[in-house]
């Protein structure tokens, strides 16, 4: 089960799912509550909804998802799905994570100069925690979409969608979050983790990914692609992650557990 990330959908897995099929994997890939609308270009804006949905929403969504299929599945989720797939592996509802530049939970700080000014642009925009919010192309093609060609930076910034302020403030502002909608206890996660890092990635640094692995402890693998960024799983090297990750479930032998 592929799990996205902020502004961003099923889309995202495309390379992804072809890997993994081919490969034999059932592959499922969840919208998140209220993505399916309000996509650029469309005409209709976002639910309403969408503002006042939180971690927990979707937290909420993809465990009945999960429990409607009989067993955990393995997890990937990118960004914020990594956040989510760890939320969800605390609840026991995963076989094994896989996390590409994945969002840290309560109690981690950010570990970069781009990562603390990406909290100060949403503080900029006043009380962001009730709106939903729509991505900048400037202000992406500068982080997430640093290691794209200008044509696919567009290509892929035409696909996003708005995100909620809720959602980002839980994952951002933890600090604040009287719910600590981030909080996870590392003692109720115990499947293998594989983290993955991007070293150009300018939304969640390399440092960032690697202290969420050893929140993990002797559970979770580190990995980490140099020339790679926030998009990894859309940039040019898409299939190394691909197979760094399929070797790694192999090696794991995750569908014995």
């Amino acid at each position: 089960m592929m799990l996205p990330g902020a502004f961003s959908g099923a889309w995202c897995f495309a390379n992804l799912r072809r890997h993994f099929e081919a490969a034999g994997w059932t592959v499922l890939t969840p919208e998140l509550r209220y993505h399916e609308q309000g996509a650029r270009g469309r005409e209709q804006p976002p639910d309403p909804r969408l503002a006042q949905t939180g971690l927990s929403d979707y937290v909420a969504d993809l465990s009945r998802s999960i429990e409607a299929l009989g067993q955990p599945p393995v997890l990937l989720g990118h960004s914020m799905g990594g956040l989510l797939a760890q939320l969800l592996a605390a609840k026991g509802l995963a076989r094994a994570m896989i996390l590409l530049t994945p969002a840290p939970p309560w109690g981690l700080l950010p570990s970069s100069e781009t990562e603390i000014a990406a909290a100060m642009g949403l503080m900029s925009l006043g009380p962001f925690w009730d709106q939903s919010l729509s991505a900048e192309f400037e202000l992406a093609a500068e982080t997430s979409l640093n290691c794209l060609s200008p044509p696919r930076q567009a290509e892929v910034f035409a696909q996003f969608v708005p995100e909620s302020g809720r959602a980002l403030f839980e994952s951002l502002f933890w600090m604040f979050d009287l719910g600590r909608a981030s909080y996870i206890n590392a003692v109720n996660v115990d499947c293998p983790v594989l983290a993955i890092s991007g070293g150009r990635d300018r939304v969640i640094s390399p440092a960032t990914v690697r202290n969420v692995a050893d929140k993990y402890r002797d559970l979770a693998t580190y990995l980490e692609f140099g020339e790679m960024g926030h998009m990894l799983l859309l940039e040019d090297g898409w299939g190394a992650v691909a197979s760094a990750s399929s070797d790694w479930l192999d090696a794991v032998d995750t569908r014995e557990i």
